[in-house]
């Protein structure tokens, strides 16, 4: 395996791991020993006051007397301070590691390059910026809550292939399948928080809570509701919060939400995405036709008024799933 083949094999670590590690950040790493033979030791980042990616690659190397001389190869900068953890870069100088490759700069103000200032003084060579766009991407909730001070914004939109969320009379369960839906839950799972408007809580009553029947015991995310739930609702206990929407942002990144998924209903989406305030909007499409402009739409409100203002973002990716259609935009 080459350096690439490495820092991949970290990247699919990290995701492993997604969704359970907030407020830290979701981290691969592989040590790789100096004479290459042998088994590679591995590690991710554990759950908050655990060990960190590296931490935990180390164990396995150390154990074996296979640290010394070896490389590292982590999606994300070591810390060089300590938080609930001692600092990453201080165990990968002890165990006597060569070279540290690392995926991207960690944007956190603690860190910023401390890290690799701290390996390189301790005459450790490091090379920075292997698979740097994959792992952006996979970091970009992380890096814009450090960054900005808020959470990662996606807007989860469900329609049949006219646009329409719901019928005239507002029925609307299941315009999706089985496949689909088990996919809302994937996205419920690696997010912090789950966001819905009140009147969808009236209107529908969800629980807002990840179901996969997997077995795996889980946290559940953080359940918000933009305005007052009403008594009994089954999305209680949840956060109630009022405001303008970045106030509201701001309020959940000071909680450490790195990751928010918007749920709806469509005024919450409309406010949302007329406030260039959504960073991914993930589409599930049913082969299915309202055939007419009564039934309820995906945005409530008025839109562009001319095609020069129509909102353009960039295709990530199409995906069928089951007998519907997963699209995924950037913004």
């Amino acid at each position: 395996m080459d350096t690439a083949d490495h820092m991949r094999r970290a990247i699919a670590l990290a995701e492993g791991v997604r969704g359970s590690t907030t407020p830290n950040p979701w981290v691969g790493c592989v040590i790789v020993p100096a004479d290459g033979a042998g088994p590679n030791y591995e590690g991710a980042t554990a759950p908050p006051g655990g060990p960190h990616a590296e931490v935990t690659a180390l164990v396995g190397a150390l154990a074996h007397d296979r640290a010394r001389g070896a490389t590292l190869f982590t999606t994300l900068e070591p810390c060089a301070h300590t938080g609930r953890t001692p600092p990453c870069t201080d165990a990968i100088i002890a165990a006597g590691l060569a070279r540290v490759v690392i995926g991207i700069e960690d944007p956190d103000a603690q860190v910023a390059g401390r890290g690799v200032a701290a390996l390189r003084a301790a005459g450790i060579e490091v090379v920075l910026g292997e698979q740097a766009a994959e792992v952006g991407e996979q970091l970009a909730p992380y890096c814009k809550h450090r960054r900005t001070g808020q959470p990662w914004v996606v807007l989860k939109l469900a329609s049949t292939l006219d646009g329409r969320t719901a019928a005239p009379d507002g029925t609307s369960r299941w315009i999706t399948g089985p496949e689909a839906r088990r996919d809302v839950h994937r996205l419920r799972d690696r997010a912090d928080a789950v966001l819905v408007g009140a009147g969808t809580v009236r209107a529908d009553d969800p629980e807002l809570t990840v179901r996969l029947d997997d077995g795996v015991d889980r946290t559940q995310p953080l359940r918000v509701v933009l305005g007052r739930a009403p008594e009994g609702a089954r999305v209680l206990p949840a956060l109630e919060l009022a405001g303008e929407l970045p106030g509201v942002l701001t309020e959940l990144g000071g909680r450490g939400v790195i990751e928010l998924l918007v749920e709806g209903g469509a005024s919450v989406a409309r406010a949302f995405h007329a406030a260039g305030l959504v960073d991914r909007y993930v589409l599930y499409l049913a082969p299915a036709l309202f055939g007419g402009d009564d039934g309820r739409p995906v945005f409530a409100g008025p839109g562009a008024g001319t095609i020069g203002d129509v909102w353009r973002g960039k295709l990530v990716s199409v995906e069928q799933l089951g007998e519907d259609l997963r699209v995924e935009v950037a913004a």
